[in-house]
């Protein structure tokens, strides 16, 4: 079923015909239908991050925050080894990861960066100061946070899936963590995702999305 499934969602994203040349997956869970997404504006470094900034490459979308002292460097530091499978795609069809920080009241653009650059340069970084729009833009993905206190400051719960979305900027997938064997989340395990098959996965989305253009 879950191959069916697959193959499906492959073929309404990439518009193929031939069924049997379109990927399978190991991490990715496949959304039988593209959802599309209201429009949306971040802000990085280096200017706004829009659809029109990621429309025509398969990207990954992360949500977290800069002081975060576990989930976040964790998710970060893996999804830095699943890019080292795409390094060698052309740079048009080259997936991108885009961290999105869901605390603009301490993360400011240039702080994200920095952070960033302790990852992969590729890795997009951004954040939306207008709290609304922040909001209306993680529900849209489906992804949800808040602020929880904490002595004299504060932290933020947030979620540790990633969300998938295609060429066409409409949300494809999700890429689910998943806890050590055998542990609990009362253990405090921190859930982890396989670097090496998310790389695969989008290597072969990009791959096929590029066979197809």
């Amino acid at each position: 079923v879950f191959a069916g499934l697959g193959l499906l969602a492959g073929e309404r994203w990439l518009s193929q015909k031939d069924a049997a040349a379109l990927p399978t997956f190991e991490a990715v869970t496949p959304y039988p239908t593209p959802r599309a997404i209201p429009p949306f504006e971040l802000l990085s470094l280096d200017g706004p991050v829009t659809a029109d900034t990621l429309r025509g490459r398969w990207t990954v979308v992360f949500i977290g925050f800069v002081s975060c002292p576990d989930v976040c460097p964790t998710t970060l530091t893996e999804m830095a080894k699943a890019q080292k499978a795409w390094e060698a795609l052309p740079e048009a069809t080259r997936p991108r990861l885009l961290f999105v920080s869901i605390d603009p009241e301490r993360d400011t653009p240039e702080l994200i960066a920095g952070y960033a650059r302790h990852f992969p340069p590729a890795t997009l970084a951004a954040t939306q100061p207008d709290a609304a729009a922040l909001e209306a833009f993680t529900t849209s993905l489906s992804l949800v946070y808040r602020k929880v206190p904490l002595g004299n400051t504060y932290t933020m719960d947030h979620s540790g899936s990633m969300v998938l979305l295609d060429p066409q900027v409409r949300v494809a997938g999700v890429i689910r963590p998943q806890l050590p064997e055998g542990a609990t989340p009362a253990s405090g395990a921190i859930a982890t995702i396989d670097p090496e098959a998310v790389g695969r996965d989008l290597a072969r989305l990009a791959a096929a999305a590029g066979a197809g253009a």
